[in-house]
C-alpha cells in the first residue's frame, strides 16, 4: 500500500505523477526515480526553465509534459509542488480519482533515513519565518549540532533528506506547503503570527489558517506559539500533539511561567530551566539581534525557543545569534544619502509584513505595490498614516493601494508609476529622494508579491538597491 511507503521500500512498482517542474517538483521526481518508481512530471509552463529541467529529467527516464492543463492522469500517488492551489484541477481530480496526494514535506518525511533520521524544528508564519529559520541554525551549530536549514528557504528539503546526513534539520514551511501533510512528526514546531496572505491561493482566511494550524499536528516535544498574537495560541490549543508535549509561549513582554520573554533588555526562559516558578534564565541582550526591530526580536525568541527545546545550551543562543547574517532584503540599510536613510525590505511581501516595517520608522516615503493576492490595504493605511511622509506605487494592483491611500491618508502625496519594466526603480528611487527631508526613511516594503515585474522579491530588492547606489554615486559625499 502507497501508504506504508518509506525510504527502504520498493518503489519499483509504483507509478508516481508530480506537479510541477519547479525546485521543489524536480527535486521529488529526481528522488523518486532514485528509488526506482516510475515518474512522470507535468507541468503547465514550458519556458526555458522548464524546457532545461525536463531535458534532465528524461535522460534519467522520466516522462515529462510540458503545457499539460488536464486532470491528473491514473497513477498510484500524485505528488504535489507548492505553488499549486488545493483547488487546482489536478488535485481535485486526482482525489476524485481516489489517488493519495502528497505534499513536497510529506515525501521528504517519508524519504528520511531508517536509522537515526534528523529531527526536524519546523518554523511557520506569515512573516518571518526565514530570519528564525536562520537564527536557529546559527544557534544550533553554535550549540555543537550539526545542523542545516533547510525546505520553503531555498535549499530542498527531499535533496537533504536523500544525501546529506544532519542531527537536526531547521524547517522553513510556508502554508502552500501544509495542505497535503499526513505523517510528518516534528521535534518542536512553531507558528510566528497570523495575518491576511496567500489569500488567493487558499481562497479564503480561514482555509489559510487550516493550513497553518497542520504545522502542530503530532509535535513531539514543544508546540511553540506567539503570546502576543492571539490567533497563534488558539492553534496550539487545539492541535493534536503527541502526549506530554509541552504548549510554549514567547512574548516582547515579561514572560510568565513556560514562555521566553524579554526583561531588562535581555531575551530570557522561563520555560526550559528547572526553577522556572522563580527564576529566568539570561539568553541574550536584546541588542544582540539585527536589526533589533520588535518584530526582529520577536523572531529570535521564536528561535531560541526552538533551540531551547532542543536543548541548546543558554550561551549557544548568545553565540548563535552574534554569528547570525541576517538574509538579504530583509530591512536591509542600503545606503544614506543626504541624511535619509534608504532601507530594502523586498521580502515584505503582504501587509502584515509591510506594517512591522513601516511602523519600525517615525517617518517614510513608502515605496509600495506589485501582485496584492486579493489583500485588502485599508487596515494598514489606516495604522501607518501618521509615518507617511509620501507613498509611492508601482505594479499590477497599485490601484488596491494607492485608493486605500487615498482615502484613509488624502493628506499624504501619492505617485503612481505607469512604467512597467524592472527600470522603473531608478524613477522610484529618484522621485521618494524628492519626497524625503533629512531623518526620513525610503522604505522598500511592497506589501505585494513580485511577479509582475520582477523573477521574485531578490530581484526587486536588488534593483532597488542598484538604483539607490546609482543615486549615492551621483552625489558625491553621500553614501552608505
Amino acid at each position: 500500500m502507497i501508504e506504508g511507503l518509506g525510504r527502504d521500500s520498493d518503489w519499483s512498482s509504483y507509478h508516481i505523477v508530480v506537479a510541477g517542474i519547479g525546485v521543489a517538483g524536480y527535486a521529488c521526481a529526481d528522488a523518486l526515480m532514485q528509488l526506482g518508481a516510475k515518474v512522470s512530471v507535468l507541468d503547465a509552463g514550458d519556458g526555458p526553465k522548464q524546457q532545461e529541467r525536463a531535458e534532465i529529467l528524461r535522460t534519467l527516464e522520466a516522462e515529462v509534459l510540458l503545457g499539460y492543463t488536464g486532470d491528473a492522469p491514473r497513477c498510484d500517488l500524485l505528488v504535489v509542488s507548492p505553488g499549486l492551489r488545493p483547488s487546482h484541477q489536478l488535485i481535485t481530480s486526482a482525489i476524485a480519482a481516489g489517488i493519495p496526494v502528497w505534499g513536497e514535506l510529506e515525501l521528504a518525511w517519508r524519504l528520511r533515513p531508517t536509522k537515526a533520521p534528523a529531527p526536524w524544528l519546523v518554523i511557520t508564519g506569515t512573516n518571518g519565518k526565514t530570519t528564525t529559520t536562520l537564527m536557529l541554525e546559527s544557534m544550533l551549530r553554535a550549540g555543537g549540532f550539526n545542523a542545516v536549514a533547510a525546505g520553503n528557504i531555498g535549499t530542498s528539503l527531499v535533496d537533504v533528506v536523500m544525501h546529506d546526513s544532519y542531527e537536526v534539520i531547521a524547517v522553513e514551511v510556508g502554508a502552500p506547503q501544509l495542505p497535503f501533510v499526513h505523517t510528518i512528526s516534528p521535534h518542536s514546531a512553531v507558528c510566528l503570527n497570523i495575518a491576511d496572505d496567500h489569500l488567493d491561493h487558499f481562497g479564503s482566511k480561514a482555509a489559510y489558517v487550516a493550513a497553518k494550524a497542520r504545522i502542530f499536528e503530532r509535535t513531539q516535544v514543544a508546540a511553540i506559539y506567539n503570546a502576543d498574537d492571539e490567533a497563534t495560541r488558539v492553534l496550539v490549543e487545539e492541535a493534536d500533539v503527541v502526549d506530554g508535549c509541552r504548549a510554549i509561549g514567547f512574548t516582547l513582554g515579561v514572560p510568565a511561567l513556560a514562555m521566553l520573554g524579554v526583561v531588562d533588555g535581555a531575551l530570557v526562559d522561563r520555560a526550559f530551566i528547572e526553577n522556572r516558578r522563580d527564576a529566568a534564565q539570561e539568553l541574550a541582550l536584546v541588542s544582540q539581534v539585527r536589526p533589533a526591530a520588535p518584530h526582529n526580536v520577536a523572531n529570535a525568541l521564536a528561535a531560541a525557543a526552538l533551540a531551547r527545546a532542543f536543548e541548546v545550551p543558554a550561551p549557544a543562543v548568545s553565540a548563535g545569534l552574534r554569528a547570525f547574517e541576517p538574509a538579504a532584503h530583509r530591512i536591509a540599510h542600503v545606503a544614506t544619502i543626504s541624511e535619509v536613510a534608504f532601507v530594502d525590505d523586498s521580502k515584505a511581501t503582504n501587509t502584515h509584513a509591510a506594517q512591522t516595517s513601516l511602523l519600525a520608522y517615525s517617518r517614510v516615503v513608502w515605496l509600495a505595490g506589485g501582485m496584492a493576492k486579493g489583500q485588502d490595504f485599508d487596515d494598514l493605511v489606516r495604522l501607518v498614516r501618521t509615518h507617511l511622509r509620501a507613498v509611492i506605487v508601482i505594479g499590477v494592483d497599485q490601484a488596491v493601494i494607492a485608493e486605500s491611500v487615498s482615502r484613509h491618508a488624502p493628506d499624504v502625496p501619492l505617485l503612481r508609476m505607469d512604467r512597467t519594466d524592472t527600470g522603473v526603480m531608478r524613477e522610484v528611487v529618484d522621485a521618494a529622494m524628492g519626497f524625503a527631508e533629512p531623518g526620513d526613511t525610503v522604505l522598500l516594503a511592497p506589501g505585494c508579491a513580485s511577479w509582475d515585474m520582477f523573477t521574485d522579491y531578490g530581484h526587486r530588492g536588488t534593483a532597488f538597491a542598484d538604483a539607490v547606489r546609482d543615486l549615492a554615486a551621483s552625489r558625491p559625499g553621500d553614501g552608505p
